[in-house]
């Protein structure tokens, strides 16, 4: 990144970092008692429910429970669900059983491939699956490297796949997803994202300096923000009983925990936030969010210096 580009980012981050509640002016909002608050999606135009339904809530779920899964979020006021083809049978759960619905919930999915060819093979894979014509957020799933991204949008890269198909009408609005800081910084200069979806948790925020200086450059460009890892707390400890096998770092699953990443991550304009992989954690989510506030600053500076005193999934830079 060129090093004024970084040094005002930086000065953006520091101003989200000292400002709680953090500025959320910029998003429209829609909040009911009782019900969970939809927010402005970046400039799409859509509202969104502040909870998404990660896809691989029902991975190796029966068609049944499948169904029963969806249709509780769709009560509860969820509207936005998101899914992977690395989610193993999710998108052939998810598609069925979101079918009766599909009309009125925002749909995401995402690719691993970074080239044109495989990426046009798993997206027209997806649309079968999900058994839809169009999905309303295409993403470049967990982009980690700057390499990844010089592939992405080299010759015959996946870029050129989600263009067109955009233009055919398949996708609606365009993102990516990231585990790195540096690669989302790299993918928000080389094209005008509609959306990103980046790990927001005040243990990585503090502890590991990730995620700040994203927040501020993908709020600057108008964005849709969504996050990833609000609920997490940290590499499982070792010889830890894995009590959510879908979960590969630590969740925050005691409800007052679970409730202060929640906060910690929506405090931010940031739009919605994708629970942990797993539907106890995604119930636990959605009864919360339904009474939500955002951090005030004697708050906001406790949960600083609890995080600082963790370990965090992620770090930047990044094997730092």
């Amino acid at each position: 990144m060129r090093r004024r580009n970084f040094l005002r980012s930086s000065a953006l981050a520091t101003t989200c970092l000292t400002c709680f509640p953090a500025e959320l002016a910029g998003l429209a909002r829609e909040q009911t008692p009782g019900r969970l608050e939809r927010r402005s999606l970046g400039r799409t135009g859509q509202m969104l429910s502040i909870i998404g339904f990660g896809g691989i809530v029902v991975k190796d779920a029966t068609p049944e429970e499948a169904s029963r899964r969806v249709r509780g979020a769709i009560e509860a006021g969820v509207n936005y669900f998101d899914v992977a083809p690395t989610y193993g049978d999710a998108e052939d759960k998810l598609g069925p059983a979101l079918a009766p619905f599909r009309k009125d919930v925002f749909l995401a999915c995402k690719t691993t491939q970074r080239r044109a060819v495989e990426a046009t093979t798993e997206l027209e894979r997806s649309l079968r699956r999900l058994q839809t014509d169009h999905v309303d957020l295409y993403q470049f799933h967990a982009v980690t490297t700057t390499e990844e991204v010089e592939t992405i949008f080299g010759p015959a890269g996946a870029a050129e796949a989600f263009d067109a198909a955009k233009r055919a009408g398949k996708v609606r609005f365009l993102g990516f997803s990231a585990h790195s800081v540096e690669a989302a910084m790299a993918m928000l200069e080389r094209f005008r994202f509609d959306t990103i979806l980046f790990p927001f948790s005040f243990a990585t925020w503090h502890a590991g300096n990730f995620g700040p200086q994203v927040l501020a450059k993908a709020k600057e460009q108008g964005l849709g923000i969504l996050a990833l890892k609000a609920m997490a707390k940290g590499p499982w400890p070792q010889n830890a009983v894995r009590a959510y096998p879908n979960c590969w770092y630590e969740p925050l699953s005691e409800p007052a925990e679970a409730k202060l990443g929640l906060r910690f991550a929506l405090s931010h304009p940031i739009t919605a936030a994708l629970p942990p992989g797993d539907d106890r954690l995604f119930r636990l989510a959605v009864g919360l969010a339904t009474d939500l506030s955002p951090l005030t600053e004697s708050e906001a500076q406790a949960l600083k210096e609890r995080a600082l005193k963790g370990n965090p999934i992620f770090r930047y830079p990044r094997g730092t």
